[in-house]
């Protein structure tokens, strides 16, 4: 009996380890997606903030001025844009991400209540046959 009980809470303890390395491997894909969107987005930020200085610096009169704020305006609304699309893309992998967790936790929870209840199968079966 005590051999039985072991075998079943090693069985359910490789089953959770599985099941939990499964989920890690899910949430870093996850993670990783995101800060490549990050990484991404900040690359483009940063050489449009380069070339707005570029710009800026080159600026020598009035003129330049007022197409230098316009360029400002532009740039502006470049990055608010970008930025909105990343975070998009960001919350459809973060939802992804967690559609794929809950299909695990299903199915850890489907796979617990096969393992609780095939060995109650078993014994109902065994002292209906007992019984006869």
């Amino acid at each position: 009996m005590t051999q039985q009980l072991n075998a079943q809470v090693f069985a359910y303890a490789k089953q959770l380890a599985d099941s939990a390395f499964k989920a890690q491997s899910v949430a870093l894909k996850g993670l990783e997606q995101v800060a490549e969107l990050q990484i991404r987005a900040l690359e483009k930020q940063s050489e449009a903030a380069a070339q707005f200085i570029s710009g800026a610096l080159e600026t020598r009169d009035v003129d330049g001025l007022r197409a230098l704020w316009e360029k400002a305006t532009t740039a502006g609304r470049e990055n608010a844009e970008r930025a909105v699309s990343v975070t998009q893309e960001i919350i459809a992998v973060t939802q992804k991400t967690a559609e794929s967790l809950s299909a695990l936790v299903q199915e850890q929870q489907q796979a617990a209540n096969d393992a609780v209840s095939a060995p109650v199968a078993a014994v109902k079966k065994a002292a209906a046959a007992a019984a006869k």
